[in-house]
């Protein structure tokens, strides 16, 4: 059971947007202040990367991991109300997910995978950032 409205949560889910989310400005900010340049939300590339950096060949995903469904991550929960739209919704954006890296593997990028919960850890994050902008 919902604890909220149908109005309070139709609310809340309008203010949920796919770009310049808080963890992908964290990111942002980290490579810009590294001197990496970068291109934002690129569409003519499959799944309009979050991040695209031309120079190194390669494209940053921020992911939440409520909305991904990072496996294993505590915050990878399942809303009580309407199981099989959820079901269906999460089905559908892991597939479109793993549809876009493949096309861009194939197309000769490099492409990470950055969890909302991974930024909790800034340092193993950094040290994953510098490990594929180095090569």
């Amino acid at each position: 059971m919902d604890v909220l409205t149908p109005e309070q949560r139709h609310y809340n889910m309008s203010q949920i947007h796919s770009k310049d989310t808080k963890p992908e400005i964290i990111v942002r900010k980290w490579l810009w202040h590294h001197g990496y340049r970068y291109r934002l939300h690129k569409k003519d590339l499959p799944g309009k990367p979050d991040i695209v950096l031309p120079k190194y060949s390669a494209i940053i995903f921020v992911h939440g991991c409520f909305w991904h469904r990072h496996e294993g991550c505590p915050y990878t929960t399942a809303p009580a109300t309407r199981p099989e739209f959820w079901a269906k919704k999460f089905k559908d954006n892991i597939s479109r997910d793993r549809a876009a890296t493949e096309a861009l593997t194939g197309l000769s990028w490099t492409v990470l995978v950055v969890w909302e919960c991974e930024l909790r850890d800034m340092d193993t994050l950094k040290c994953r950032l510098q490990t594929v902008l180095s090569t």
